[in-house]
């Protein structure tokens, strides 16, 4: 079971060692990712270039791959940071942004899982059961109501055990599963959805977490750490305060915080 005092030694450990976190993100979150990196006290780098992502990758001690905003060079890049964490054994993240609304996201990524399959792979409700049903389809990039979590939850158990790794739903309750246990955060707060970037946020800070820590635990901990700080942020009204103060509560939030507030559950597959 994921408590306080796992996630407390998770941070202290990315606060000394400070590691360097390699970014393949796209420009409408970079900033915000970077600065979430900073917050957890690791160190971003943010290199897509295919001639020098290689390098770069191998120098990281996790990386982070995001497909929004996807472009020709980023799918390069991110093609060739994946063989090159996969040479290296360097833990990753890889965030299916939007693989529900494009066959083109959605060929990509099964691509890539053929190559190269990250510590964790990361999606909203539509992204994680549309990895798992080719024939499920949604508007944009954010979750659609069709994917309920009853679905997910099948989807993301049966992801796992495919592709065998951790599987992260963010949502309403985040669901992280490694095939044979759940853990639910309850954490959180309808204003993330507010502003732009909190997702690739989240990934960003599993990916922190990912150098000191297995792929459950990480991923568990950066929805529980994101969930409380979005809390903490919310008493400020709008979405340019809401931001500032987010950023605020990630890089001040507290270990007495997340012992106060922490909601999880964790349950065996077995149960469901």
């Amino acid at each position: 079971m994921m408590t306080e005092r796992d996630i407390q030694e998770i941070r202290k450990k990315v606060r000394e060692k400070r590691p360097l976190i390699h970014c393949i993100t796209n420009p409408i979150s970079i900033n915000q990712c970077a600065n979430t990196v900073l917050s957890a006290g690791a160190r971003p780098i943010m290199a897509e270039h295919p001639l020098e992502v290689a390098e770069i990758t191998q120098t990281a001690s996790a990386l982070m791959l995001n497909i929004a905003n996807i472009t020709d060079v980023r799918m390069e890049s991110i093609k060739t940071a994946s063989d090159t964490a996969q040479k290296y054994n360097i833990p990753s993240v890889l965030d299916i942004v939007g693989i529900s609304c494009s066959h083109l996201r959605r060929n990509y990524v099964h691509e890539l899982l053929d190559l190269y399959i990250p510590t964790v792979i990361k999606g909203n409700y539509s992204e994680i059961y549309a990895l798992y049903d080719s024939s499920y389809k949604s508007s944009g990039v954010d979750a659609h109501t069709s994917a309920d979590i009853e679905k997910v939850l099948d989807a993301a158990a049966a992801s796992a055990k495919k592709y065998d790794t951790v599987i992260l739903a963010s949502g309403k309750r985040d669901i992280v599963t490694d095939g044979e246990k759940f853990l639910f955060v309850d954490n959180g707060t309808q204003r993330l959805g507010e502003i732009t970037g909190t997702g690739c946020m989240l990934g960003a800070l599993t990916a922190a977490y990912l150098p000191f820590s297995d792929g459950f635990s990480a991923a568990s901990a950066a929805c529980v750490v994101l969930g409380i700080c979005g809390e903490i942020a919310s008493i400020h009204k709008g979405m340019g305060s809401f931001s500032a103060a987010l950023f605020d509560a990630l890089s001040l939030v507290s270990d007495d915080d997340i012992r106060q507030k922490i909601r999880v559950e964790e349950t065996k597959i077995e149960a469901f």
